[in-house]
């Protein structure tokens, strides 16, 4: 697993972890009872303290991505977190009308946008849209 943090990033260094991780498991570069590193390995990696990898671990294991086994480490949940498709395509439709506004604020036209999204999910998944199977919303 490779993280990268910016300190010129908006967001705090642990929310950057979070973030880095669940886009992991989102795009299936981690998958379920994937080890991750420690608190300390990773911290030591990225030059940052124990307990801010820590509060980064606890936030995901209290959403319900991963898990943390005493005397075994830290692993990528057997079964991801539950949302119902209304609550699924609500949050979707939010962060899609928010995406629009924003590109559209920046001059952006649906098709620059259509490329965009394109490419964060070959940026997300390591693959192509059109490989993987079209599940409905």
């Amino acid at each position: 697993m490779h993280i990268v943090i910016s300190a010129g990033d908006d967001l705090p260094i642990y929310r950057q972890v979070m973030r880095q991780i669940t886009d992991a498991i989102a795009g299936g570069r981690l998958t379920s009872g994937d080890r991750l590193p420690s608190h300390r390995e990773l911290s030591e990696q990225l030059v940052i303290a124990p307990l801010t990898v820590k509060k980064a671990y606890d936030e995901l294991e209290a959403l319900g991505y991963i898990e943390s086994q005493r005397g075994r480490g830290t692993f990528v949940c057997a079964r991801l977190p539950k949302v119902s498709r209304a609550t699924r395509n609500t949050q979707v439709l939010d962060a899609a009308r928010a995406l629009l506004s924003q590109a559209y604020l920046a001059g952006c036209r649906y098709a620059d946008v259509l490329k965009l999204l394109a490419d964060a999910d070959r940026d997300l998944t390591d693959q192509p849209a059109q490989s993987r199977r079209k599940e409905s919303l």
